[in-house]
């Protein structure tokens, strides 16, 4: 890849390719991914081949996810927005490359508000799939939902408590197995009147625990204290959080029309895309999923819209996209991000432009169809392929020399590309006596690449070498 200016990066390339050059850089990095693939429904998409085979369609998935988990941070998670024809198909390759437990739901958006009649069953939803790298520590970190304004409408405050407005719970809950004993029990309400659980209910809490929610004026009786009891939850706890739900109503994040609007508000007179996500729908994936300064990935760009709320939303991003309209549309889009434009949700979150990105066109590949490396590779792209593969973390910074940096007590080199002086063997790209003897030292094991060794096995034994052959000693994915 090349380019330069700015963290946000705006690739233009083969997403396969891109994933596998970003991999050394970025693995580990990524806290949100975003995908919105082709759906694979048999109609003829501008952008996309969407006419694809079942078969042919999971095999060009599942090496891109590949790619893609190794890309995520320990609690990042990946959203996938898919319709029913391919939905349970894709979640059961999910299921094979995150783990089946990392599954952590499958969203149902609401895409559009109208009913299709000319059809048997009218689809008015997508899927959208979502997988954490690690659950168990996604769950710790996700972000809750603020209340909206429908839910504080309901809090009120009858009695005036001092905390605030509040709404009202049941205070009892389904009898199920587990429950104590010590959660059946008669409740003498203020007025007097004595109240036992609904039948096969029983009370949320234990006499003695109900009784310091009495005390503490969490119980809420009615206004002449002779109600069955509610549990009272004050308006500043819920703003702290709301536990996001399955089903998103278009009310709430909007519809495929509304996006059309979007994208033809900015460029009048063309629809880039038959169907483009939302921008309420990314902002609400990304609020749950990262924080401002995180990184946000999506390989199949698109019409730009994740990477256009991104910016709006001060996160990072890496934004991938192979056709034209990468530099026609997503560019341009950008562009206007940054000069402050109002549509999408660029009022809800203060929006008022700044900033900037990278766009990058996806250079050479490391190898070619033989799996030798191409001639047009130079030392730094090589030497951030050998870190990754040799040590499976980023390489932090381009190396300067053979040297390409120490990782759990063993130093890696790198003998390519002249990197100690011309192609000759006497030059730096084969291991001999002369080159060991110019490489920056370590007194530790070593793994060195490069294209063959002049020193016999015992000699490496001794010194405590291992030398691995360029090419055929990396793994090219």
């Amino acid at each position: 890849m090349r380019g330069g200016g700015n963290s946000n990066l705006l690739i233009q390339g083969d997403n396969l390719e891109a994933l596998k050059a970003l991999l050394p850089f970025y693995a580990g990095q990524v806290k949100c991914i975003f995908i919105d693939p082709p759906y694979n429904t048999g109609s003829a998409f501008e952008h996309y081949d969407d006419n694809l085979e079942h078969s042919t369609w999971l095999n060009l998935m599942y090496p891109r996810l590949e790619l893609l988990r190794e890309l995520l941070h320990e609690d990042g998670s990946i959203w996938v927005t898919i319709d029913d024809n391919e939905a349970h198909y894709l979640k059961v390759v999910m299921d094979e490359v995150f783990g089946r437990n990392n599954f952590v739901a499958n969203v149902f958006w609401q895409k559009t508000p109208t009913r299709e009649n000319r059809t048997d069953v009218s689809t008015v939803h997508d899927h959208v799939l979502l997988y954490a790298r690690n659950r168990e520590t996604w769950k710790e970190v996700r972000n809750p939902l603020p209340a909206s304004e429908s839910q504080i409408e309901r809090f009120t405050n009858p009695d005036n408590d001092e905390r605030g407005p509040w709404a009202s719970l049941p205070a009892h809950a389904k009898a199920e197995k587990g429950r104590r004993k010590e959660q059946f029990f008669t409740i003498r309400t203020p007025s007097g009147r004595n109240v036992d659980p609904p039948a096969g209910r029983c009370w949320l809490y234990t006499e003695p625990r109900f009784h310091e929610m009495v005390r503490d004026k969490r119980i809420w009786f009615g206004a002449d204290g002779g109600n069955v009891p509610r549990v009272k939850k004050f308006l500043s706890e819920v703003q702290a959080g709301l536990v996001p739900s399955t089903l998103w109503l278009y009310q709430e994040v909007g519809t495929n029309g509304q996006a059309k609007l979007e994208i033809t508000r900015l460029f009048p007179g063309e629809t880039p895309f038959s169907t483009p996500k939302p921008e309420g729908l990314l902002a609400r994936i990304l609020q749950i999923a990262s924080n401002p300064g995180d990184l946000v990935l999506d390989s199949f760009l698109g019409s730009g819209t994740t990477a256009a709320v991104a910016h709006k939303m001060g996160r990072r991003y890496i934004g991938i996209e192979m056709g034209e309209h990468a530099e026609t549309h997503c560019a341009p889009r950008l562009r206007k991000v940054i000069e402050g434009e109002q549509g999408g949700i660029s009022e809800a979150v203060g929006w008022k432009g700044g900033g900037g990105f990278r766009f990058l066109r996806l250079g050479e590949p490391l190898f070619d169809p033989m799996g030798l490396i191409n001639p047009a590779v130079r030392f730094p792209q090589l030497a951030a392929f050998v870190w990754f593969s040799e040590t499976r973390t980023p390489l932090e910074a381009a190396p300067g020399s053979p040297l390409l940096g120490i990782h759990e007590g063993v130093a890696t080199y790198l003998l390519y590309n002249g990197i100690l002086g011309d192609r000759r063997p006497a030059g730096g790209n084969v291991l001999t006596t002369k080159v060991l003897e110019a490489l920056p030292p370590f007194d530790g094991p070593k793994v060195i690449f490069g294209e063959a060794t002049r020193l016999g096995p015992d000699r490496l034994r001794a010194l405590g070498i291992t030398f691995k052959q360029t090419p055929f000693d990396l793994k090219a994915r």
